[in-house]
């Protein structure tokens, strides 16, 4: 019995998607398999640039928790794409606990602070930060967010303080910007919109985090090569997927395939199974209009309630360090912040740089000297809409008044992520929401339909994975995870068609119809 070709088709050609694909096309069966990328390049959301003489990670920065369990690592390791130093037994075994290590230097309205008074609020966030991941599954959480408990626990150390004013509010800024870092870390613009009780289900993985020294799109470039040729179409934005249906294609007569995606250049694809990638924040855009029919109200409300933030890079590139030598991170401390006030109103074009966290020295490479400066949420999006020498100028008074040195030479270059303004992206990376849970998670990553059907429309991406949302190995392991659900399926048929082959024939009674 000859076995049908199962046409796939994968949206999005990032990490879940290549994953998925490089699996799927190592399948012995039939498969016709395509992956239609809007954008001029595969990635997605890892993205390296060389530019000022080095490579700029425009996307994923680093590898978090480098260890045996990671597969972004063990793949990176077999690509030889890592150092020495990250391959180490003594890096896998690093626990970070998902914690930013101490700064080299940290500066605060023209002056340095403290390294032991920086070590000292370090210390306090982090393990009041530890705390907030055990409230998984109680009943009544002391408060509703992270930021919530973290300004309500703060709040009753700085009651016990007995330092003078001026060493109070300088604890508070460093507390500030410590809030502020992790608002990078999770994406979002506050963590007053990160839920309590599911920070927890969130699994550090061991490992001293690392960087690929050649840029981490290094990583899918590889995998996109491995694919069949002609399997990755570019430039191919996707406009909406129908399913539930029975679409012909005039290239295989007889045949009927209940999915169909259209493309937005009018191009149509029908397929067997569609493997959707697409980041949530474009989900959450095109909720009303991608799918036809919508999505059911559970998944829909799923997508919804879940969040979605953005964390942006500022790379400025200088002729000369002013930093010292071994400076790896210089933290960006407010005098007059503090963790237990309101939010900041809308950025400005006066306020938006306060958000920034500060910078990390990139490793020298030539005559290239580059720090790499984060920011998130709101203040992250608005700096998106500013031109480049308005972000340069911001930038240079921000330097010069942190480290009081208003001769310091202002970039000679800037470059920055604009991944909001992304139109197939919206953002950076998810997080679990005030009011959602790891069940929306897990609610989005079902396939449709759900009455036990073949599965039609399938979900990855780093949002779709319960312990791993907003990291690239969660995203590769989405992807894993279905093309292994497709595996499971079409192995199954294959079996049952084996078996109905060499079952012995039995006679058919036939019953006379009435009239």
């Amino acid at each position: 019995m000859e076995t049908r070709t199962r046409r796939v088709l994968v949206v999005g050609g990032g990490l879940a998607g290549l994953g998925a694909a490089q699996r799927l096309s190592t399948h012995p069966g039939r498969v016709h398999l395509r992956v239609l990328e809007a954008t001029a390049r595969a990635g997605g959301r890892v993205q390296s640039e060389r530019n000022f003489g080095a490579v700029l990670e425009v996307g994923a920065h680093w590898i978090h928790g480098p260890s045996p369990g990671n597969p972004v690592f063990q793949l990176a390791a077999r690509y030889g794409l890592l150092e020495e130093r990250a391959l180490s037994e003594e890096n896998q075994r690093v626990n970070t606990g998902g914690h930013v290590g101490l700064p080299s230097v940290s500066y605060c309205s023209g002056r340095r602070l403290s390294p032991e008074l920086v070590a000292e609020m370090v210390e306090l966030f982090y393990s009041l930060l530890d705390q907030t991941r055990e409230f998984q599954r109680v009943a009544k959480p002391p408060a509703s967010s992270v930021g919530q408990f973290l300004r309500m626990e703060l709040g009753r150390r700085v009651a016990s303080w007995t330092d003078g004013p001026e060493t109070q509010q300088l604890k508070l800024a460093i507390l500030s910007n410590l809030l502020h870092v992790e608002c990078c870390v999770s994406g979002t613009h506050s963590m007053d919109l990160v839920a309590l009780t599911a920070f927890g289900e969130y699994t550090v993985l061991p490992g001293l985090d690392c960087t690929l020294p050649g840029g981490y799109q290094g990583l899918t470039d590889r995998l996109a090569a491995s694919l069949p040729e002609d399997t990755l179409v570019l430039n191919k934005p996707v406009k909406s997927i129908r399913w539930k249906g029975t679409f012909e294609d005039a290239g295989s007569p007889g045949d009927t395939f209940p999915v169909l995606v259209e493309c937005e250049d009018g191009d149509c694809f029908p397929a067997h199974h569609v493997l959707v990638t697409v980041p949530l924040g474009f989900l959450k855009e095109r909720l009303d209009s991608f799918f036809d029919p919508p999505l059911p109200r559970e998944k829909a409300e799923a997508v919804q309630r879940m969040g979605f933030g953005t964390n942006n890079k500022i790379f400025l590139a200088f002729e000369e360090p002013f930093w010292e030598p071994g400076c790896r991170h210089i933290q960006v401390v407010w005098e007059d912040a503090s963790p237990l006030r309101d939010p900041e109103p809308a950025p400005t074009h006066d306020t938006w740089a306060r958000k920034l966290i500060g910078f990390w020295v990139l490793p020298a490479s030539g005559s290239a000297h580059v720090l790499c400066g984060f920011i998130a949420g709101q203040e992250s999006e608005f700096m998106e809409t500013l031109l480049d020498e308005e972000v340069l100028q911001t930038l240079t008074r921000v330097l010069r008044e942190v480290t009081g040195n208003p001769q310091l030479p202002a970039p000679r270059r800037v470059l920055r992520s604009r991944w909001h303004s992304a139109p197939y992206t919206r953002g950076s990376y998810s997080y679990v929401a005030v009011g959602s849970s790891g069940d929306d998670i897990d609610l989005l990553a079902q396939p449709l339909p759900t009455d036990g059907e073949d599965p039609q429309v399938l979900f990855a991406g780093e949002a779709t994975h319960r312990t791993f949302y907003s990291t690239t190995h969660g995203a590769l392991l989405s992807g894993w995870r279905e093309a292994d659900r497709l595996a499971a399926l079409w192995d199954a048929q294959t079996a049952g068609s084996a078996e109905m082959a060499v079952a012995p024939t039995r006679e058919v009674e036939t019953v006379p119809l009435t009239q």
